[in-house]
């Protein structure tokens, strides 16, 4: 008799940023969870720096400080990050780009941003994606999330009550399988997802090379006639060349291709004396039609995928782990029923189409033509404005993210502000056990009955604030999410049907 295969909760594809991120937002929810990764061995030149280094928005640290890592974060960062970009070496502090037109933190006008309260973590940082994962795995393993390397998903069979997967000659079950496993997911493709898109238009390349003449190359962006290169002395160059995407993974990167390439698209005679690091991507940008079949979901760059041009994918999966996370577990709680994960696909399909939108934009800016290099022009005037600055600053700090959830509450979709309570404590540290928060900020009629019908689902404050907006009550989302909220003296039975789409549909 064979033995008895383990019945997880979960099962996770992929032990990247967005997977490990979602097997802790699931372990926080009392569920059981195991994540497969493909990759014996999580170090990688490729997630150190120079080419390890991604920027976390506004949104993505809010996230991370809501679930108490963002001191972990910041505590272990490289000692050398902030010398790694070209343009951190400028006298004005940028806070992100669009094709490479920077945007300055001094020029931001935040005060017009609704509800704005900035968290510990501000606008943005830089982190290393080893880094990045260093924490989130320890914080997994504290939650109890197991984690096999070395396991590649190869088959996916799902009936009415679970998924079976086969890695080898493995099989794992599960109640749900969460794809996590990147732009070429298998789990993807196994579970009939459609994925729709653009195909690429360049070929870009990241290297770090010994140049013979590295005074000869000015540093920052270029955009030349035949394409785009970005340099960081001595050696840390993106070189860009508008080919289709023809030579993206179709052959070795050799020192005499990259020197010819150089040359092709700086239009200096550089020498490339030898030749240490080199990746290739490209600008495809493609979206799963849907976000769940069944027992099947995705996130990350399973779902979608772009170019990494302003820094988007990471918070976007990052996103869809916060989003998809809660709602997941409570289903397979029993306090909610399997179509609250409808709500994941209807919020976060739209702003990962936004986000491939954003990111073709910034192509368009960047071909070698006249048209383009007049509408960049342009733009670069626009975005020296104030006004164009801290619209830019907005949309890539994810400040401007709303949920439509039916209300026509400003508040209501957005991510709630991070309200300093009389007394010192903030609403962001009180999200770290991962429950929902119903404030009420009323003296006139308290909704502490709400804590009976929910339970332990759901934590009820009747506080005094520093700065409330003028609001009475509100309910945060275990995400952050404000999802009900009012000015006027807060109702019961109001409070309680708009709270129990979120924390239990089955409620009565």
């Amino acid at each position: 008799m064979s033995a008895m295969v383990k019945m997880y909760d979960v099962l996770i594809a992929g032990a990247g940023p967005v997977g490990l991120f979602l097997a802790c937002e699931l372990a926080l929810g009392s569920c059981s969870v195991l994540v497969l990764e493909k990759a014996t061995d999580p170090a990688s030149p490729l997630k150190r720096l120079p080419f390890g280094m991604r920027g976390l928005s506004a949104t993505s640290l809010d996230a991370l400080y809501r679930r108490g890592l963002l001191d972990q974060i910041s505590a272990g960062q490289p000692h050398d990050i902030r010398k790694v970009a070209h343009w951190m070496q400028q006298a004005r502090r940028p806070v992100g780009h669009f094709a490479g037109i920077q945007f300055f933190e001094e020029d931001i006008e935040s005060t017009g941003w609704p509800y704005y309260c900035p968290g510990p973590g501000g606008l943005g940082m830089s982190t290393t994606l080893e880094h990045l994962e260093a924490v989130l795995t320890r914080r997994a393993e504290e939650l109890g999330v197991e984690l096999r390397r070395g396991v590649e998903v190869a088959r996916v069979v799902q009936s009415a009550g679970e998924v079976v997967v086969g890695a080898g000659d493995e099989t794992y079950r599960a109640n749900w399988l969460v794809g996590c496993d990147g732009g070429r997911s298998i789990v993807r493709k196994a579970g009939g997802f459609g994925f729709n898109g653009t195909d690429p238009e360049f070929t870009a390349y990241s290297v770090e090379v010994e140049l013979s003449n590295p005074d000869a190359l000015q540093p920052g962006q270029h955009v030349t006639a035949t394409g785009v290169y970005v340099y960081a002395k001595p050696g840390v160059m993106t070189i860009a060349e508008f080919d289709g995407g023809a030579h993206h993974r179709t052959e070795p990167i050799t020192r005499e291709h990259i020197q010819a390439l150089l040359r092709r698209v700086s239009g200096i005679d550089m020498g490339v004396q030898s030749l240490r690091l080199a990746t290739t991507w490209t600008d495809r940008a493609f979206q799963a039609d849907a976000y769940r079949r069944e027992r099947v979901l995705l996130a990350g760059d399973a779902a979608h995928i772009h170019s990494p041009l302003g820094g988007q994918g990471l918070n976007l999966g990052l996103g869809d782990a916060l989003n998809l996370g809660w709602k997941l577990a409570a289903v397979i709680r029993g306090e909610a029923p399997a179509g609250l994960l409808d709500s994941y696909e209807t919020e976060r399909h739209p702003v990962a189409a936004q986000v491939l939108d954003w990111s073709r934009a910034q192509v368009a800016l960047m071909r070698p033509e006249p048209a383009s290099r007049a509408l960049a022009a342009i733009l670069r005037d626009l975005i020296a404005t104030r006004d164009g600055a801290s619209y830019f600053a907005e949309r890539k700090s994810g400040m401007s993210l709303r949920y439509d959830l039916g209300s026509d509450h400003p508040l209501v979709g957005r991510s709630a502000p991070d309200i300093l309570f009389t007394g010192g404590a903030r609403l962001g540290e009180l999200l770290r056990d991962g429950r929902a928060i119903l404030l009420d900020f009323s003296n006139d009629a308290p909704l502490a009955s709400i804590q009976d019908v929910f339970g332990s689902r759901l934590r009820y404050l009747a506080a005094e604030a520093e700065e409330h907006f003028g609001i009475s009550a509100m309910f945060v989302r275990p995400d952050g999410i404000v999802a009900w909220a009012t000015e006027m003296v807060p109702a019961p039975n109001e409070a309680r049907i708009a709270i129990s789409r979120w924390v239990g549909e089955n409620q009565s």
